[in-house]
């Protein structure tokens, strides 16, 4: 049988007995974001094998605790965020209607790009969110760039500037780890290792820990199991107050798992059915729901209602994006630099 390359990263204490237990109310907050973002990515994967979404389409289901821990513990209307292609999920976190994200995927007017993003490059500055892009690795040093402007600004903002675990070992990622830590930019790092560079295993093609790459520069790491949304939101938090307090940037190397193929297109040759059956015994959002049921005695059918309000959800977006309207030709030029002849 072929091996599994699975990574864990268990939690240091026993959080039934923390201090930092979230109230019911936050809670259902985390089950109900991360359970958008999951009826949401499965209804874009219906989408598109109907052919209503062209295109790549990178689906974020599994990993749903990264975005909506760290999403949690920073500031509205001040910081900003930036991430590669798989960014459906984050669009949806950041506060972007699911009508507005599921036409962009469909290409229409009506989408927060106006259609022209798709998938890939989504973008939306009233909530902070600078992308959505296709070049490995090329929106961590664009994240350095909102880090310094944060900087500048002096308004107290920090960038997170998110990588997928291929990513990580791309040149230009060294190259703005040095340049943050020489200029303490608040930027936090977050190293979204799902295990699995498109289809390669990270034993495979990186060498030492993700998170401990940024010592030779003096800069902090921590390692946080993914699939575990409180555990993320306490790293997070850590890591905020570390970078808001003047200490520089900081990197979270966050241990999570893809359900579905890097992309749609993806066999999965390269992992068993038991190896994925494994995380899923592990699931963010079921996590929630057990603790919700623990500490605050919730029972699932006190949830159903925010099933329901889900599930109407996305119903919603998929109807709108399929009725809305296609971007008009005469906005083939529009947000587009020509340059001026002399």
């Amino acid at each position: 049988m072929k091996k599994s390359n699975l990574k864990t990263v268990p939690r240091d204490a026993n959080l039934s007995n923390s201090a930092q237990l979230p109230s019911e109310e936050e809670l259902k907050k985390f089950y109900r974001d991360m359970l958008l973002v999951r009826r949401f990515e499965e209804k874009a994967g219906q989408l598109y094998g109907m052919g209503l979404i062209g295109g790549f389409c990178h689906l974020y289901i599994g990993e749903e605790a990264t975005v909506t821990g760290i999403q949690s513990v920073m500031k509205p209307g001040l910081d900003t965020a930036i991430t590669a292609y798989r960014n459906h999920g984050h669009m949806l976190v950041s506060g972007i209607s699911a009508n507005e994200v599921m036409a962009e995927l469909t290409g229409r007017a009506g989408g927060c790009s106006r259609g022209k993003g798709g998938s890939m490059h989504m973008f939306s500055i009233e909530n902070g969110f600078f992308g959505g892009h296709g070049i490995v690795g090329a929106q961590v040093s664009i994240g350095l760039g909102l880090a310094f402007s944060h900087k500048y600004k002096k308004d107290g903002g920090v960038c997170v500037a998110y990588m997928g675990d291929g990513a990580a070992n791309q040149g230009q990622v060294a190259e703005s780890y040095n340049m943050a830590a020489l200029w303490k930019l608040p930027c936090l790092f977050v190293i979204e290792n799902n295990q699995y560079s498109m289809g390669t295993a990270v034993p495979r093609h990186a060498a030492g820990e993700f998170y401990r790459r940024g010592e030779g520069f003096g800069i902090k790491g921590e390692q946080v199991d993914g699939m575990d949304v409180l555990a993320v939101r306490e790293a997070a938090s850590r890591a905020f107050d570390d970078i808001r307090a003047g200490n520089g940037p900081y990197i979270l190397e966050v241990i999570t798992y893809r359900y579905r193929g890097h992309s749609m297109s993806d066999p999965q040759k390269y992992r068993t059915k038991d190896e994925v059956e494994q995380y899923k015994g592990r699931d963010p959002i079921e996590g929630v729901k057990k603790i919700l049921e623990a500490e605050y005695g919730v029972k699932e059918d006190d949830l159903k209602p925010i099933d329901k309000e889900i599930k109407e959800i996305v119903k919603e977006a998929a109807e709108y994006a399929q009725n809305c309207p296609l971007p008009d030709e005469a906005d083939l030029w529009t947000d587009v630099l020509i340059p001026v002849e002399e």
